[in-house]
């Protein structure tokens, strides 16, 4: 799993077990491997390259990650069925109907020696859907016991069910900002939210976050770095302030846009389960927990669960592709139908 905060590549070895019709499952290794500066340049800016140099980042892309599966699996000396593979988002626009994913499956087959499954997104784009968010299916499998699963990657994502179906969709930002912001002092991150902590609300760029088209649009919808770049990015290079208040602010704007869609929805007492990298920004989920309703509780799990949910899902939805049944959902993502999703390949 790689994903929009660019942190680096999420690696879980896990087991599904079915049992009298529940899905039970085991997060038995894991590593993260922190992308290279050059690599992570190059991700960072990949928007931007022409045909031909993408599709030849694509097939390095999909190697560098083979190479470090096969480490992974030989350290720690595994037995693997396949390994399912997210890729690395660099085009999003399903309204046009294309998605885009680098880490070529066959490249990454060749090169970690297994059975790959990957390209869960296009599928679903072309049955007309967002092609996103992919991870409810897991959290209506693996994670019922929770109201809602809430996602604070690069981007925020909730899923809850709602008139027995289950709903998801991108809420906005998320750890997306905070980095870009922060990384222009030299540092990767805000650690625990110490510096957004310290900073003051900047009314005018508070508004004018929350007056974003993106926030009036109806589920689904799902969002990326196009939007980040286009909307986002020139409010922060146009506003003149400190770095701890421009932190301050996003967090702000942040919880305040995910606790009105969370409030609306919940029926009373609930519980909101939260992974991601935002997650161990305790400055963010503080701030959430203080606009959401009294009788929703913000829930944080092992740390383990925080950084590897959502490659754990992955590898779900290609144990549930490998048994041919549905692993996006029509009611998630908009499309004609109910689909399993995901595209097999075989080392050479």
């Amino acid at each position: 799993m790689s994903g929009t905060s660019l942190d680096g590549l999420d690696i879980a070895f896990c087991e599904f077990i079915h049992e009298e019709g529940e899905w039970k499952f085991n997060i038995l290794e894991t590593t993260s491997i922190t992308y290279p500066d050059d690599l992570k340049n190059v991700l960072q800016h990949a928007i931007q390259l022409q045909a031909t140099d993408l599709l030849k980042l694509n097939n390095s892309y999909g190697t560098w990650v083979g190479e470090h599966c096969k480490l992974f699996i030989k350290e720690q000396q595994l037995e693997v069925d396949f390994i399912t593979s997210h890729g690395h988002t660099i085009h999003h626009q399903p309204k046009k109907g294309f998605t885009y994913q680098i880490g070529s499956g066959q490249h990454l087959a060749n090169a970690a020696g297994c059975k790959v499954i990957c390209d869960f997104r296009t599928g679903d784009v072309a049955l007309e859907g967002q092609g996103a968010p992919l991870v409810p299916i897991g959290d209506a499998l693996l994670f019922n016991n929770y109201d809602f699963c809430l996602n604070l990657g690069g981007i925020s994502n909730v899923s809850f069910e709602k008139q027995r179906e289950r709903i998801a969709f991108d809420i906005g930002l998320a750890n997306m900002p905070l980095n870009y912001i922060i990384q222009k002092i030299g540092k990767a991150y805000d650690e625990q939210g110490n510096m957004a902590r310290g900073g003051k609300l900047l009314p005018l760029l508070y508004d004018l976050l929350n007056s974003l088209e993106y926030y009036k649009l109806p589920y689904p919808k799902s969002t990326g770095y196009e939007w980040f770049s286009e909307k986002v990015i020139p409010l922060i290079e146009t506003t003149k302030a400190t770095t701890k208040d421009l932190l301050h602010t996003f967090v702000q704007h942040n919880a305040h846009q995910i606790a009105k869609i969370i409030n609306d929805e919940a029926n009373g007492i609930a519980s909101v389960l939260i992974t991601g990298g935002g997650a161990k920004n305790s400055f963010f989920t503080e701030t959430l927990q203080q606009q959401l309703n009294d009788e929703i509780k913000v829930v944080i799990p092992n740390e383990e669960l925080i950084d590897f949910k959502e490659a754990l899902v992955f590898g779900l939805m290609g144990v549930l592709r490998i048994r041919k049944e549905v692993n996006c959902l029509a009611s998630v993502t908009g499309a004609s139908r109910d689909s399993s999703s995901g595209v097999i390949f075989l080392p050479q």
